[in-house]
């Protein structure tokens, strides 16, 4: 028996959940993919490693290289036996991302999602909201509220691209999903 094997010496679902913390999203480094919310759950299944992850939408490309970065981080923990899980349901929503990563995000020059508009309403409401149609988005630069969206597409498929009427900086902002 390894001594990850031995329940009494393998590290802790928590301390895993704290290493998970120091791995960053490979598309906005400021954040973990425990920021984002994209690691659902970890748990010991006998004397393996199981770290479930949903990606942030089915076609992401980001997919790939984050899973290979958990299994790096972890291994260089000491993780010997570890699974990886894709959890597609429910699907992934920016509801998920933490308060403390919603500031990083602003800090580092990106609107995050405006509260509420990933879960709320109907569907004809909610494509709407998903389009940014409507959406008073903060600039991250000045928050002023006076922004308007330049194109649906950003730097990445997850954000948009605004711009600030009052400081004129161009930002991107997080889309809701």
């Amino acid at each position: 028996m390894t001594a990850m094997a031995d329940p009494a010496t393998r590290p802790t679902v928590d301390q895993v959940w704290d290493w998970l913390a120091d791995v960053p999203d490979p598309e906005i480094p400021v954040v973990s993919v425990s920021d984002l919310g994209i690691v659902r759950e970890v748990r010991w299944d006998g004397d393996t490693l199981v770290v479930a992850v949903t990606p942030t939408y089915s076609g992401c490309p980001a997919t790939a290289v984050i899973d290979m970065t958990i299994e790096s981080h972890l291994r260089e923990q000491g993780i010997g036996r570890l699974r990886l899980e894709r959890r597609l349901s429910p699907p992934w929503t920016t509801d998920w991302i933490t308060p403390a990563a919603r500031d990083k995000l602003r800090a580092y020059g990106i609107a995050p999602p405006v509260d509420g508009t990933a879960a709320a309403g109907a569907a004809a409401g909610r494509a709407a909201r998903l389009s940014g149609q409507g959406l008073s988005v903060a600039c991250p630069r000045c928050g002023s509220a006076d922004t308007e969206r330049v194109s649906q597409f950003g730097s990445t498929p997850c954000k948009a691209s605004y711009r600030c009427r009052d400081c004129l900086e161009p930002f991107d902002y997080f889309k809701c999903h």
